[in-house]
């Protein structure tokens, strides 16, 4: 009997001991990686409000020839100071890298070179965001399909630049700083938690034949914007914007 309990006790102080460690809060001093190594949407009060960060900075990575034009981190910020609360301001850091040689990459690269480069993590009271522009395409990409953006982290998305370049610039073709932008914003969005993925609907519209975007053709969150649609998206010569139902999923998670 005694052994017995002495068994349960130690089992009971290991249980405890695990419980612990587990609801300590990670470490943010800008070299911990763990907080922003999460699931896509789940930081998005963290964007959206300022009761935990009021600040964001934002890492810009990208291939040597493929960085994104000055115009599109302009709008990016200013689509960001539109929508989340940072009184302390949002900074945009670039840094170039040599090819990796993936090309055409898929996820598991995607997240190596991350680990790889990326140097800005959440630190005190400012959040961290990653972006890498890719010299490559989306592996599973055809002549007909293909992808030009993805969110795959509560903090990180990458932008196919070859493909927006290939896209873009050319008689009949969408201006390269519109292609950009709509898609810069555009997996920025899904990292605010939209369409439900961690900002709820305050009304239905869910495109429940493309999970995770909004059911507005003429949306910034209609599937079409991170993928070969989005040339559709933009013969009127506009950048899509977020409309009605997505700006209140946003201010009701804290954001503008």
């Amino acid at each position: 009997m005694k052994f017995f309990k002495l068994i349960t006790l130690a089992l009971f102080v290991t249980l405890i001991s695990c419980a612990s460690d587990k609801d300590k809060p990670a470490i943010e001093d800008g070299k911990n990686p763990v907080p922003n190594l999460q699931s896509v949407g789940s930081s998005a009060n963290n964007f959206l409000s300022a009761a935990k960060y009021d600040a964001v900075v934002v890492e810009v990575l990208y291939v040597t020839g493929f960085q994104p034009t000055a115009q599109t981190l302009i709008n990016l910020k200013q689509f960001m100071e539109a929508r989340l609360n940072k009184p302390a301001g949002i900074t945009i850091v670039e840094k170039q890298i040599s090819s990796p040689g993936n090309s055409p990459y898929d996820n598991p690269e995607i997240i190596q070179i991350e680990s790889n480069h990326r140097t800005k993590y959440n630190n005190g009271n400012v959040l961290a965001l990653y972006i890498f522009f890719a010299d490559g395409n989306a592996i599973g990409d055809s002549s007909n399909t293909f992808t030009l953006g993805r969110a795959y982290r509560n903090t990180s998305f990458v932008v196919f630049e070859n493909s927006i370049k290939g896209l873009s610039d050319a008689i009949g073709e969408a201006n390269r700083v519109d292609l950009e932008t709509t898609v810069v914003e555009h997996e920025l969005g899904h990292l605010l938690g939209l369409v439900n993925l961690g900002s709820t609907m305050q009304t239905e519209h869910l495109d429940e034949a493309h999970d995770k975007h909004c059911d507005n053709e003429n949306c910034l969150m209609y599937w079409e914007a991170e993928g070969n649609g989005v040339m559709q998206m933009m013969l009127s010569g506009n950048i899509p914007v977020l409309d009605n139902n997505c700006l209140a999923d946003l201010i009701a998670n804290g954001g503008n």
